[in-house]
């Protein structure tokens, strides 16, 4: 069996978040509405990911995890975890393999396609969740909701009860 005692996830720490710092080059921002969701994710789901740092000589250095660590200060994830946050220490790196780490941290994850959140919002409201929970809980306004739920048949729902005579000659 392989060894996997020295990969950082193997070695995950509960630290006080205001030993970490936030770097300086992370190109990464985020909306209001996707903090909020980052809260309720980890309210809900608990600390599913550590944030990633670097020892630097003034302590621990974000390297990814930026956003996880500014909703780390809203008072209910402080209660959450009594001020802790997860983390991952890198090996020792350079200032480049650092930059590098952000940056493919950040384009791995991905980008969500609308079709497939069509498809997860008609499951949860199938499942029971109402509109609302889900503008709740996904941070989406009720149009989004409305048009994800819809998933293209907006002309048929526009057109239930026919069109007038208004566009003819």
């Amino acid at each position: 069996m392989t060894d996997v005692s020295s990969q950082p996830v193997s070695n995950v720490e509960w630290v006080e978040r205001e030993k970490l710092t936030a770097n300086s080059w992370n190109p990464n921002r985020q909306a209001p509405p996707e903090s909020r969701l980052l809260r309720v994710s980890i309210l809900e789901n608990g600390w599913t990911q550590p944030i990633v740092t670097r020892q630097e000589p003034g302590g621990l250095e974000i390297v990814d995890g930026y956003h996880r660590w500014v909703s780390s200060e809203h008072r209910d994830l402080q209660a959450f975890t009594d001020g802790l946050v997860p983390v991952v220490v890198l090996p020792p790196t350079d200032p480049a393999l650092a930059r590098l780490a952000t940056i493919r941290h950040n384009r791995a994850r991905g980008t969500h396609h609308v079709l497939g959140m069509a498809d997860i919002v008609a499951e949860l409201l199938q499942l029971g969740l109402t509109p609302k929970d889900l503008g709740t809980r996904l941070e989406m306004d009720s149009e989004e909701v409305e048009r994800l739920a819809d998933r293209g048949d907006m002309l048929k729902r526009a057109g239930r009860d026919g069109y007038n005579n208004g566009w003819t000659v």
